[in-house]
């Protein structure tokens, strides 16, 4: 039986035998801002907590992409170092509250994952994608760079793969996501999709929590710094988005 249990504005919450499922949308492309970021990293933190999850189901909303990354509208209303730092933080912090959960995160991609989304997807223990999904990291075209995302990403390509693909931000098709281990599984149908997540979700969900809890902890050995490192970057990345307006 599922039940909502939580819905605030552009976040969808709902539990079904063991698994918590969180939606993220919005308008443009499923991009992040400010508050959308701290509901996930607050959404992804209670799950984790909760006796009666037992794994978290992470998906975007809609038919197109999966998640566009950082949101340029807030970005265009950036006034300070501090408030842009602050910024490119939230996902620095979803990323952590989603390595540091005691739970395993399936990620079920349904198109296009850009920047930031890449970083998220990198940070979920496992991903299913539909056959046509593709990722791209677009920062340096853009004046920016994967500063925030960058432990994650290099940590799931690994850095020579990671280093190509934020230098020459093209598009990597469905078949070098699964080659490279940014994928796991790919469905041909959307169908497919939505069965092959759910079913996922609820085969982890049935696994010990203790020892699932043990392997994660031994899964993101090396992270515990990352918070210093996500800050610091943010300071980065922050400066230059506010450059970019000048």
């Amino acid at each position: 039986m599922q039940e909502t249990t939580h819905s605030p504005e552009g976040l969808a919450v709902s539990d079904d035998s063991g698994v918590r499922t969180i939606r993220f949308s919005s308008t443009k492309a499923n991009s992040l801002n400010s508050d959308l970021l701290s509901a996930l990293q607050s959404a992804i933190s209670a799950a984790g907590a909760a006796p009666d999850v037992g794994s978290i189901l992470l998906e975007s909303a809609g038919e197109g992409a999966f998640c566009a990354g950082a949101s340029f509208e807030e970005m265009e209303r950036l006034t300070s170092g501090g408030a842009a730092a602050e910024f490119f933080m939230g996902f620095g912090r979803v990323v952590l509250a989603m390595i540091r959960s005691p739970k395993l995160i399936c990620c079920r991609v349904q198109g296009k994952v850009v920047g930031g989304g890449v970083g998220l997807i990198a940070a979920a223990d496992y991903v299913v994608a539909l056959q046509g999904a593709s990722a791209r990291l677009s920062e340096l075209e853009i004046g920016l760079g994967p500063f925030v995302i960058a432990a994650p990403v290099e940590r799931r390509l690994g850095r020579a793969h990671f280093g190509a693909m934020s230098c020459d931000t093209a598009w990597r098709d469905t078949a070098w996501c699964l080659d490279k281990g940014l994928f796991h599984q790919v469905a041909e149908d959307r169908v497919s999709l939505d069965r092959m997540a759910s079913e996922t979700a609820r085969r982890f969900s049935a696994y010990s929590p203790e020892a699932v809890r043990q392997w994660k902890s031994v899964l993101w050995e090396g992270s515990e710094g990352w918070e210093a490192l996500f800050q610091q970057r943010a300071q980065i990345v922050g400066g230059l988005a506010l450059n970019r307006k000048k």
